[in-house]
């Protein structure tokens, strides 16, 4: 039972695809391998869990309290032989100035030995006292070691193992080359996801191989913190599902946090999981949920796939309580395109939304965001305090319908204007802001609570019109 945190010095430094190929080759070993991603992050978490069999859980302190981040963990954790947590970021970056948000902050939380990535991209002797540095910032941070990526020739790996043994007390714990193989296509939102990426298990193979070669593994294990004793995972019982929630999930749409599908499950949902580009319709549901993604890139498929647009635009003109977020908004609206695209490369999209989702070539919102509910907000329940969330999106809304209901006010972000985020319409609430769900923002409970006031009021009208049907049938009689 140990545990390891992988950050580096900088982001860009290939912690990503060396935590994946870490986890990726302690899995083939046969070890239980839970893994972790600091901050807001989908992309990431889809590929650890890919590397390691096992769904990856994200710990941030935005949304989350220290308890809250320590239940999680402690609960994930389960049975795993080994945690590996992926910071974001350096490893003392962060939005606040005195790094309480840092890698390094979530890393004295967790009683968790840092391993360092180095871009040693250039360097030699100098690598010392960036590593001094390191070191002595933060006291209470504890090293494994260090990783040095991005080496050229044997040469240049022996003065920096070299520099490091005669500066410093830190262990290096492994060395790569450059390999241009080890690198996952980037794009306008970080990663492509696993989905997209066609040679996923070749990307995942690749880098376990290279750091199976790269890194003293047993050495890496021997560093980590052990756990000696450890309380028995608490499994909690599901409940027996009272509602069906259709969530689409594809490459297009896939942006889900594990623990948010777990929480709707545990409010009394049952998840089907639909594929917008491919399935024919919606199945039998009582809500909808449509989160992030990457709507952009497969416009075509979504417009070429007419049967299922027509299909959600009639389920929430008909009133299926739905909810989306970023991808799922902009799929809903009337097209997708990109900023000076020619007619023809304008897709159709739901429609329900009486705007238009255009590309820009930079962030529209990107960050951290705070919103608060107004009087439209149609979920239950929904409290006053603001909402903490994030956002990140290149689209906006063009030719909005200036009659729209909005659900949020936007404290701190973007959202859809600068002001407001959250579009209402009937039975439909959509927005740019990505939520999770946590001790203070359960927004699970709230939706699935308003798909289950609607399923109630929609059985009471049916009973209702029956009723009325079987009085007219005695009267005539």
């Amino acid at each position: 039972m140990t545990r390891l945190f992988v950050s580096a010095a900088a982001k860009s430094s290939g912690k990503t695809t060396i935590t994946l190929g870490l986890a990726a080759a302690l899995h083939a070993r046969g070890l239980k391998v839970q893994t972790f991603k600091k901050g807001p992050d989908y992309i990431d978490p889809m590929w650890l869990a890919r590397a390691s069999g096992r769904a990856s859980y994200n710990l941030d302190f935005n949304t989350q309290s220290p308890d809250e981040i320590l239940g999680l963990y402690a609960r994930a954790y389960g049975d795993a032989d080994i945690a590996l947590i992926e910071g974001n970021k350096g490893l003392h970056d962060g939005v606040d100035p005195y790094g309480a948000d840092s890698s390094a902050a979530l890393a004295r939380l967790l009683r968790t030995p840092v391993v360092l990535i180095i871009d040693a991209h250039g360097m030699a002797r100098g690598v010392a006292p960036l590593l001094i540095g390191y070191r002595d910032f933060d006291p209470d941070v504890a090293f494994a070691g260090v990783i040095l990526n991005k080496v050229g020739p044997s040469r240049q790996e022996g003065k920096l193992r070299q520099a490091i043994e005669n500066y410093t007390d830190l262990k290096v714990l492994g060395a790569l080359g450059r390999d241009h193989g080890l690198n996952i296509d980037e794009r306008h939102l970080g990663l492509t996801t696993p989905s997209e990426a066609g040679e996923c298990d070749e990307v995942i193979g690749h880098a376990r191989e290279a750091v199976s070669k790269g890194v003293d593994l047993d050495a890496l294990l021997a560093s980590s913190a052990r756990e000696e004793q450890r309380p028995a995972p608490v499994l909690r019982a599901l409940p027996a599902p009272d509602v069906t929630l259709a969530v689409a999930r594809d490459p297009a749409f896939g942006f889900y946090y594990a623990d948010d599908l777990e929480a709707l499950q545990e409010a009394g949902a049952r998840l089907v999981f639909v594929d917008m580009l491919r399935d024919s319709r919606l199945p039998p549901c009582d809500g909808l949920f449509i989160g992030g993604g990457f709507p952009e890139t497969q416009s075509e498929a979504l417009a070429a796939n007419k049967s299922m647009r027509d299909s959600v635009r009639a389920a929430i003109e008909g009133g299926l309580p739905t909810y989306a977020e970023c991808g799922g908004l902009m799929y809903l609206t009337r097209s997708i395109s990109y900023r000076g695209a020619a007619e023809g490369s304008v897709q159709a999209m739901v429609g329900v939304i009486p705007a238009d989702s255009v590309m820009d070539a930079r962030p529209q919102g990107r960050g951290l965001v705070r919103v608060e509910p107004t009087a439209d907000f149609p979920w239950p329940k929904a409290e006053a305090a603001p909402v903490a969330a994030h956002e990140f999106h290149y689209a906006r809304l063009e030719n909005v319908a200036p009659d729209l209901r909005y659900g949020w006010r936007v404290q701190r972000g973007y959202g859809v204007d600068g002001q407001r985020d959250g579009i209402v319409i009937g039975n439909l609430f959509a927005s740019f802001t990505h939520r999770r769900t946590t001790s203070r923002d359960r927004w699970t409970d709230q939706f699935v609570a308003f798909v289950r006031q609607n399923r109630k009021r929609q059985a009471a009208r049916s009973g209702a019109a029956a009723g009325k049907g079987l009085t007219g049938r005695r009267q005539a009689s």
